[in-house]
Formats: C-alpha cells, structure tokens, sequence
C-alpha cells in the first residue's frame, strides 16, 4: 500500500526526527557529528530554510524547522541526508541502508507549544545522561546559540526569555514528556485542541488523531504545568 502524501506547509514550525537504521548508532566521534553540521549549512545555502533548534545524538537527530514554502522542507531533508549517507559511507567504507527511512514530523503551534518542543529537543542529551548540564552537549542548538555554529540556527518566532538555559535545565513533567511522545510516534500535530483539529484537517493528520498515545486533555480551567514553570522563571527574571 502506498504510504499516504504529507503536507508540510510552509510558514508551519515542524518537530522533525530520524534514526539510524535498526537504531544503530550514526555518529562516531566529532568529526561525524560535525559533517552533519556542515550538511545542514550546504543545504542553507541551497535552499534557506529556518531552523529553530536541533540536537544531534548518537543515533539520532532532533530538528525543529520552519520552511517558507510548502515543499522545501522534504527537499532540504533530502539534501541533508543524501550528501550525509554519501559522506558515511565514503569514510566507513560502508552501503546499505543507514536512516531508518523516512523521517517522522509533527506540526507546531507557534506559542508556548513550540517552547515545549524546543525545549524537548534541547535537554535531549541530558535527558540520556550524556551531559550533566545541556549546554554541555556540543551538537545541540542550546550550545550553537553563543558558539561557532550560531549561523546554522534562525531566532524563533517566540521569544526565549531571559531564563530559557535554566528552564532547558529543568525537568519537564511526566504529562510533558508522553504529551511530546505520543506526537512523534503518531506525528500528530501539538497545541490547543482547536488548533490541533484544525491542523489535523489542513495537513491530511486527521489518522493521527485517533488510537492509543493521545495525551490526557487537561481539565476546563487547569494550567499545564509547563506554563506555570515559564511563568515563575519570567517572574523571578524581573524580581
């Protein structure tokens, strides 16, 4: 069966994740990981496109991206991953299949929901331990931000906050975190619920509404507690 066409919009922030084949481990040692930086820049230069964060892992990548136009960001990847694989297996003497196959991605509201995702990509390497703070992990946006590879990323349509290093430092919540998860693994779109249905129908995600991964809806009145944690980091930053 033919898998169904994705629309990735243009203007639209996406949450966009691959793997190594079987899981393997893609990345070796830096100057593995710095080849995939220096993909990312050949493509910027091919075709700009913003990206907003990223987080490279041993066998993982993490992007939050925003095309301008509906199309490029299926040609950027492709432009990314082709002059990678190509890369690998010139260094490693390697073929075969090395990314899983296609890439998953999930569509962003352009609020504190795309600070969520942000932040889930940026404390990756911490979330696995790798590091002991996030700013640590040199294959993060977190650590381009203020270091030699600031040119790769684009400022996010909403504004950081004087606080973001110590809120990436913190824990996000259970709730968070199978929230986030079950949107990778269903790709499906993360925001308020009218703006997830609404989404859901213009992007052709409406499948991904449905089954099991769906994250508890909060109560009428209740406050995720992710906005009050960004609201006390804002509050202590002006005290």
């Amino acid at each position: 069966m033919p898998r169904k066409a994705r629309i990735v919009s243009g203007g639209v922030c996406f949450h966009v994740i691959n793997r190594g084949n079987q899981r393997a481990r893609i990345f070796h040692c830096d100057e593995d990981y710095r080849y995939f930086v220096f993909a990312l820049l050949k493509a910027q230069e091919r075709m700009p496109l913003e990206v907003l964060a990223a987080c490279l892992m041993p066998n993982h990548v993490h992007l939050v991206l925003r095309p301008r136009s509906s199309g490029d960001l299926s040609r950027w990847m492709q432009r990314v991953m082709t002059a990678h694989v190509r890369w690998h297996h010139a260094r490693y003497e390697s073929s075969g299949r090395l990314w899983q196959g296609r890439y998953k991605l999930f569509p962003i509201q352009q609020d504190r929901h795309l600070l969520d995702v942000m932040r889930y990509v940026e404390r990756n390497a911490l979330r696995a331990r790798l590091v002991d703070r996030a700013e640590n992990w040199p294959w993060c946006s977190l650590a381009w931000r203020t270091g030699e590879w600031r040119h790769v990323l684009t400022a996010p349509p909403v504004t950081l906050g004087a606080r973001w290093l110590e809120l990436v430092n913190t824990p996000q919540t259970p709730e968070e975190l199978e929230a986030l998860r079950a949107c990778v693994n269903r790709q499906r779109p993360y925001g308020s619920d009218d703006w997830v249905q609404s989404t859901a129908q213009a992007l052709n995600l409406t499948a991904a509404l449905n089954g099991r991964g769906r994250p508890r809806a909060a109560s009428k009145g209740e406050v995720p507690e992710s906005l009050d944690l960004f609201t006390a980091l804002e509050t202590r930053g002006r005290d």
